[in-house]
């Protein structure tokens, strides 16, 4: 065990657009493990992420409590529409949970780039810092795509890493892509391998600093 239970429990929303039983890639199950693990370590997750009809809170058997919001706008023209109006839901779910005594959020960390919007504007509103875990890159997904679309959804990247206090990755290549395309300092990205010796407490280690404000 990382924390000692004489330590303050850190709360953590975790925010991912897929999440057991709704798994699209790997993204699910890692999220899963991590949450799993915080659970273990004296650090309570809030998982806030995307179901279309499994809506509301559910506790997980290790301690977890997972919000799924479903999106009030029923109609979209591409997935940019059905994100931007899914965020608002986001927002709400974690502010309410920001505003119980007994569960007031210290950070969010956001798992890829679809709930980037909603982490700028708590972070902005209710000063709750935010670390971006980037599972992948616009530039990748859309092989060097310019169309608006793809620009669009580069400049919630963009957002996501100025605002981010500290950006997580799990390898150095993609350590070396986001340098390369978004001119991020090195000093604001760690490299995590997910599954080694020491990850959990890497993990840790970021959150701790974030909410300390040792990082920008």
């Amino acid at each position: 065990m990382l924390f000692s239970r004489r330590e303050t429990m850190m709360n953590v929303a975790i925010f991912s657009w897929e999440y057991p039983p709704r798994v699209v890639g790997q993204l699910a199950d890692y999220v899963k493990t991590l949450v799993i693990q915080l659970a273990r370590n004296q650090i309570q997750p809030y998982v806030v992420t995307y179901h279309d009809y499994l809506t509301g809170e559910h506790i997980e058997p290790e301690g977890a409590r997972t919000f799924r919001v479903s999106n009030p706008v029923r109609t979209h023209v591409g997935v940019l529409t059905w994100v931007l109006t899914l965020n608002q839901e986001v927002e709400r779910v974690t502010a309410n949970i920001y505003y119980d005594k007994k569960a007031h959020i210290d950070l969010i960390d956001v798992q890829d780039w679809h709930f980037l919007p909603a982490a700028v504007t708590l972070k902005n509103a209710l000063g709750i810092p935010f670390v971006y875990s980037i599972e992948s890159l616009e530039e990748h997904r859309s092989h060097g795509s310019n169309k608006p679309f793809n620009m669009a959804i580069k400049s919630i990247e963009w957002l996501g890493m100025y605002e981010a206090r500290a950006l997580l990755v799990k390898s150095r290549w993609m350590q070396d892509e986001v340098v390369r395309l978004y001119n991020i300092p090195q000093n604001k990205i760690s490299l995590i391998p997910a599954g080694s010796a020491t990850w959990l407490g890497e993990i840790i280690s970021v959150y701790k600093k974030v909410v300390e404000g040792g990082t920008r």
